[in-house]
């Protein structure tokens, strides 16, 4: 919702939405059996066999990752400073950064153009700070330590997931 124009970003919201629930299905199935992200990985891969990773809560998680990981950059670049010298209220170049680091591998060219196109819909860097902040006025300074702490506890929280995800040979290459 902080990303601005919600007819440009609510596709991707929808989908990052869908894929949490498919997740939450599996898990609300049977909590006893699913107590992490690595026993329904488990699960999935002796039950779907030859068709696993490329279906169910697996594939939603590796897309969820995906997307993530896209949020986290675009956070830690805007965090550490990094911006357009000649437009410094724009996130344009950090939204590119993540999707560069994040997404742009998985996508096919058209996916790859919208994205380039709806980076000019972002909203500025001051609104996104405030919108995190959930529209309270606050130094920038402070939003940005908020957004390290939060970094400094999620990314190890995804770098498990990527690293699960490397060891069980779940992670897909195919573009969308």
């Amino acid at each position: 919702d902080c990303l601005g124009t919600p007819i440009v970003y609510s596709p991707v919201k929808a989908d990052l939405t869908g894929n949490i629930k498919k997740i939450r299905a599996v898990y609300d199935s049977n909590p006893a059996k699913f107590k992490t992200l690595q026993n329904i990985l488990e699960v999935e891969r002796e039950m779907h066999g030859s068709a696993w990773p490329k279906t169910g809560a697996t594939l939603a998680l590796m897309w969820l990752k995906r997307g993530l990981k896209f949020m986290l950059v675009l956070l830690q670049s805007i965090s550490d400073g990094e911006r357009d010298e000649e437009h410094p209220n724009l996130i344009r170049v950090n939204a590119m950064k993540a999707y560069e680091i994040a997404l742009k591998k998985y996508h096919g060219w058209m996916l790859q153009k919208l994205f380039t196109g709806s980076v000019y819909a972002l909203p500025y860097k001051s609104d996104l700070l405030k919108a995190l902040e959930k529209g309270k006025e606050v130094k920038e300074e402070e939003s940005v330590e908020k957004i390290h702490q939060f970094l400094s506890r999620v990314t190890p929280i995804l770098d498990a997931i990527y690293e699960m995800y490397t060891k069980m040979n779940a992670e897909l290459s195919y573009k969308a």
